[in-house]
């Protein structure tokens, strides 16, 4: 049998779950960037979820979806699956409205989302080396417990609560022509688009709605391009809040209609977006919550007009933030290893710190060895960390110590 149509909600279906979404959620504020506006061209601002309660926009589906829950429903309680931010949204929805919800992690799960979780007053489970045996588990649970099942993004009733976000950037940016979002699978991208689209139409107005996905998960690609849901094997990525390897079969029929156009973002481009936004926003992002901004530095998407980009999230492991931070520097190129091949001999560290100092280099590590593989007898490698201003400086640096006679190359990074 063909799973049934999918009708679009209302303006006036929006409204209401706006109105239903306030009881608990807060309306983000938008900041304006000055910094990513000189780099597109046009006035850019930033709709700010990563403040949202719970850290995430996610708290706004998880309540519209339970709070029409019947009382002999809510009496069977709520189960869902999350390794983060539905996870705690549906944990938080469920303490409001009195249900008692149990959540399905999968073993080794960040600790600071599954306390905050626990915090919420969720009962939590620990199930699955890999999220598809955690839903599983869930799916089981809420069979034989007569617990509902609570969708992260492939419900109507979620997709409407995530599309509030839409209603809020309308009325406070009203000069918004772009609108770019994350997608994963598909919830938040829907909503915003067809609830930004209809309030833009009230006012007859047209406006663009652009979905951004990890190049490393980009499932929606291949399916619009066929025409239907198509299935991925997604490869790790750090924005691993939108790596979804289907997309939801409601958001996918919404997505087609309604989204301009879906782009993808690299994990280097995510990381110096997250750098950016700690520099020049003082917003801290997750890499989910930081794709909409890459996809601006990274010029992917050239939009016109004023723009929103929608920060997702802000839940990031602070170990994860450190790396990213430290990755996300040398991506743009602020933090270098370089090698140096020295001779064996007194006075070669005295003549490589000279030739640094002299560009203006700050050295911030330093790893001397005589054992690395391919070194002749007579040679020791030198592995220095160094903090450059970009590009420029940092092949001024190399220069300088190439100029100095010294045998000295650029390190690859990897995250």
């Amino acid at each position: 049998m063909p799973a049934p149509a999918v009708k679009a909600p209302t303006l006036a279906e929006f409204e209401l779950a706006h109105d239903v979404v306030a009881q608990v959620a807060i309306e983000t504020p938008v900041l304006h960037s000055n910094y990513l506006s000189q780099i597109v061209g046009h006035e850019v601002f930033l709709k700010c979820e990563n403040l949202q309660r719970t850290g995430a926009y996610k708290l706004r589906g998880a309540y519209n979806r339970m709070s029409k829950l019947s009382a002999a429903e809510r009496r069977k309680g709520v189960v869902a699956a999350s390794a983060g931010n539905h996870a705690q949204g549906v944990a938080l929805a469920a303490k409001k409205l009195g249900i008692k919800a149990t959540i399905f992690m999968p073993v080794g799960a960040s600790l600071p989302k599954f306390q905050a979780t626990q915090n919420y007053g969720a009962n939590v489970v620990l199930e699955g080396s890999v999220f598809a045996e955690t839903l599983a588990a869930a799916q089981a649970y809420a069979t034989k417990k007569g617990a509902i099942f609570i969708p992260p993004y492939d419900h109507i009733d979620v997709i409407q609560g995530q599309g509030t976000v839409g209603l809020e950037i309308m009325d406070q940016v009203d000069d918004v022509d772009t609108i770019l979002v994350a997608i994963g699978g598909g919830g938040l991208a829907a909503g915003v688009a067809v609830a930004a689209k209809l309030r833009a139409a009230e006012a007859g107005r047209k406006i663009k709605v652009i979905g951004v996905q990890s190049e490393h998960a980009a499932s929606y690609v291949p399916s619009l391009k066929a025409g239907k849901v198509v299935e991925i094997h997604a490869t790790p990525t750090i924005a691993d809040g939108i790596a979804v390897n289907k997309p939801g079969r409601i958001p996918f029929e919404l997505i087609k209609k309604h989204i301009d156009k879906v782009v993808t973002v690299s994990d280097d481009e995510i990381a110096k977006a997250i750098v950016v936004l700690l520099e020049r926003a003082k917003q801290v992002v997750e890499p989910a919550g930081a794709v909409a901004v890459a996809a601006l530095m990274s010029g992917v998407v050239k939009p016109k007009g004023t723009t929103v980009a929608v920060l997702s999230g802000g839940n990031i492991d602070p170990l994860l933030m450190q790396k990213v931070i430290g990755h996300g520097l040398a991506a743009s190129e602020r933090y270098t290893t370089i090698s140096v091949l020295l001779p064996d001999r007194p006075g070669q560290l005295v003549k490589t710190a000279q030739a640094i100092a002299a560009a203006h280099g700050n050295v911030v590590e330093v790893l001397h060895t005589r054992h690395g593989k391919g070194l002749e007898v007579t040679e020791v490698e030198l592995r220095m960390s160094i903090e450059t201003t970009g590009h420029e400086h940092r092949q001024r640096v190399l220069k300088a110590l190439q100029d100095a006679g010294l045998k000295a190359r650029i390190e690859a990074e990897t995250l």
